[in-house]
């Protein structure tokens, strides 16, 4: 089963990158991460029907629609979705690459939230988007800074590693049933 995963923020040493990273080192199977910060501001014009999609947004979509199931790892920011991210899903919506895809949505963040209003905002969009938000993947990590180990860049909390190996194999789950069935 392969993963292709979404990170919603691109500062390089990231808490949720670490997640990310965690996340990644704990599916059985082949995962990869997409390069969302390379994708253009989402513009209908360039997404019409006898339009060329640019190349990073062709690849994003590839990725995607290869995988089997799908990994978004976001903070929040200022209560939402981070602009990266939405930015993504836009580039997502039309051309059906998340339809009928297992989908888990990780939020974490330094306050005792979790990120709360991203988490909720991406799965409705994902809804919308008609992805199968997998609802017992998805987690909302509060107070991640001490869970990080700084000089490996991964969580260090073993509650957390466990809780993260349990939402991936729930996901796992979904991606091996058909989806009648999820």
């Amino acid at each position: 089963m392969s993963l292709v995963a979404l990170s919603g923020s691109l500062r390089a040493r990231s808490s949720n990158g670490a997640v990310l990273n965690s996340a990644l080192t704990l599916w059985d199977g082949p995962a990869t991460t997409a390069d969302i910060g390379a994708l253009p501001h989402f513009n209908p014009d360039l997404d019409g029907e006898d339009a060329t999609p640019p190349p990073s947004v062709a690849a994003l979509r590839t990725a995607v629609a290869s995988a089997d199931a799908l990994l978004i790892v976001s903070p929040e920011y200022a209560h939402g979705v981070p602009g990266v991210l939405k930015n993504a899903l836009d580039w997502l919506v039309s051309s059906g690459e998340v339809v009928h895809k297992p989908v888990a949505v990780i939020t974490a963040s330094p306050f005792p939230t979790g990120g709360d209003h991203a988490n909720a905002q991406l799965r409705e969009t994902l809804r919308m988007m008609t992805g199968e938000v997998i609802t017992a993947a998805c987690r909302e990590i509060p107070a991640i800074g001490p869970k990080i180990d700084a000089a490996t860049e991964r969580v260090s909390d073993e509650a957390t590693l466990t809780d993260l190996a349990a939402a991936l194999t729930h996901l796992a789950t979904a991606a091996t049933a058909t989806p009648a069935a999820r």
